[in-house]
């Protein structure tokens, strides 16, 4: 009985079940900060914790990656040059993008703050942290956000 198949191929089954919900992406972030060694150390931090993460040197460099890419998350640092994080976070709230913030910074702009009560910051962290005090933030904004954007 020929069945079409060739006697050195094995047969294969056909699935029984097949999933209907993919996993989860990984959460892409923005990480805007001016110190090199602190970017990079930081980014490594969130691309082995499992995020996708993309640099920017300053606010400005932040902004232009904002124009062309979405993000789940921005983390900014304050104190930049061309554009500080504060000015940064202004111009994103301004242009209407809702997108979660982590504010970090050595120099708390607390002037800007009161100022600027309707920027929307979701997380606020004043440098030296610990790493697990990073992944712990970032965790918990992300899934705050998810869980808002689900019931939406």
């Amino acid at each position: 009985m020929n069945t079409g198949m060739n006697k050195y191929m094995p047969a294969v089954e056909k699935p029984t079940a097949i999933a209907l919900t993919a996993p989860p992406l990984p959460h892409h972030i923005l990480l805007a900060e001016d110190d090199d060694d602190i970017r990079f150390f930081f980014a490594k931090i969130l691309v082995d914790a499992g995020y996708l993460a993309d640099t920017a040197e300053d606010g400005y460099a932040a902004w232009e990656m904002l124009k062309i890419k979405s993000y789940q998350l921005l983390i900014t640092d304050y104190d930049m040059p061309k554009m500080t994080g504060l000015e940064l976070i202004v111009k994103l709230r301004s242009a209407k993008i809702a997108m979660p913030i982590i504010f970090i910074s050595g120099k708390m702009p607390i002037k800007g703050f009161n100022e600027y009560s309707w920027l929307y910051i979701d997380a606020v962290m004043a440098k030296p942290f610990s790493i697990s005090d990073l992944l712990k933030t970032t965790k918990e904004v992300l899934d705050v956000s998810t869980a808002t954007r689900e019931r939406v």
